[in-house]
């Protein structure tokens, strides 16, 4: 039967995951090495295992496939196979409202609760709604782009001629379908960057101006380097990783999208970087800090499985360490922009109040900017300015 095919080949996938790599990088590589998978067989693998880490410790104590035909229904308004074989009662049910599928869920399976499905006891940032969170993570986020508004109109239409489903989210916005090809729809890829909504948002705090300096100095690939560049093309820039591989694919992107006035160093944030820096002035800090990530385990649901509640202090350790060491290097009354893509407070509002505290700053504004509510991540800036 081909469901005891679809059965094997996610039993496969998963005892082959270890966690190490992202969910998405691991199964490029384990889909290479199984050339004999069809695109169907690769549609269907996916599809289950993502689902499967959807569930995240719910019902953790029943068979994986059991629990892989309660994810995938819960997760999906089209029935697989799977759940038809193993949990038949759901199928009429697969294309209701996530919150009556919920409830089915618990008149079948009474020791289910949601809450188990992000069990973590961490308090949670201000303002979060945690039931519209918990059942935002049985969804796939979109996919966003972020243009030139004079670039939109032209690049929505090509879209739209491609058959793909484009939502208008601002003049510089768009969202569409996770998994949408772009590089097979717009060949020229300085025409757009792939960068969350939540993640554009925070751009409303960086306010730089003409001929400023700033240090992105947690760049990893450059998205924010990338977006603090179009709100000000004049901009002086240095981005800094701890790994060069980050900044090597920094660098391409900068390439790709015609930006050339730019430094980039290997910074580990945790040493004295005196002889590095010494005499550098910033007229802004950019601090995208390491971090749970908890945010963005609606995209990374891997996470949502693995994570390991106690790696919070580690990151709160980290975070407090980067601004602490960086802090010299701004200029009086110039700004530190802190953000994560966490949900916990711990990691966002208890760290602001601890810089406040500890280093010459004050606090102008911050934000959870919340992503749930539009199939995003979610994320935390403030702005801290230099006294």
């Amino acid at each position: 039967m081909k469901v005891h095919h679809h059965i094997r080949a996610f039993e496969q996938v998963l005892a082959s995951y270890d966690g190490k790599l992202p969910l998405h990088r691991h199964l490029i590589i384990y889909f290479k090495q199984h050339k004999q998978m069809g695109s169907s067989d690769r549609r269907w693998a996916s599809r289950y295992i993502y689902s499967y880490f959807r569930l995240g410790k719910a019902l953790s104590s029943l068979p994986a496939i059991e629990r892989l035909a309660i994810a995938d229904f819960l997760c999906n308004t089209d029935l697989s196979l799977i759940t038809e074989h193993t949990f038949p009662a759901a199928a009429e049910l697969v294309g209701k409202p996530i919150k009556e599928k919920i409830a089915f869920v618990k008149s079948q399976y009474p020791n289910f609760e949601l809450e188990d499905v992000f069990p973590f006891d961490s308090e949670l940032s201000d303002g979060i709604d945690k039931q519209a969170f918990l059942l935002s993570l049985f969804v796939q986020p979109d996919l966003f782009i972020r243009v030139k508004e004079t670039h939109l109109p032209t690049i929505k239409a090509r879209l739209e001629a491609a058959g793909v489903t484009v939502k208008e989210l601002s003049d510089t916005t768009l969202a569409l379908p996770n998994g949408t090809k772009l590089e097979q729809i717009i060949d020229d890829q300085r025409l757009y960057q792939v960068q969350d909504s939540s993640s554009q948002k925070t751009g409303d705090y960086f306010l730089p101006n003409a001929y400023d300096y700033w240090w992105d100095c947690c760049a990893a690939s450059g998205g924010k380097s990338l977006l603090i560049h179009s709100l000000e093309s004049k901009v002086k820039l240095l981005a800094s990783d701890v790994r060069e591989t980050s900044l090597g694919n920094l660098q391409e992107r900068f390439i790709l999208a015609g930006i050339k006035d730019f430094q980039k160093k290997t910074i580990d944030l945790l040493q004295n970087n005196d002889q590095i820096l010494h005499h550098y002035e910033f007229d802004g800090i950019l601090l995208d800090a390491p971090c749970s990530g908890a945010g963005t385990w609606g995209r990374t649901p891997e996470m949502l499985y693995l994570f390991e509640e106690h790696k919070v202090a580690n990151y709160v350790k980290l975070q407090k360490a980067i601004a602490e060491n960086v802090i010299k290097y701004l200029k009086s009354g110039k700004p530190l922009i802190y953000m994560t893509c966490s949900i916990f407070r711990k990691e966002n509002e208890e760290v602001v109040n601890y810089l406040l505290d500890k280093l010459p700053l004050k606090l102008e504004k911050m934000q959870l900017i919340k992503g749930y509510d539009n199939k995003a991540d979610s994320m935390f800036v403030a702005r801290l300015i230099k006294k």
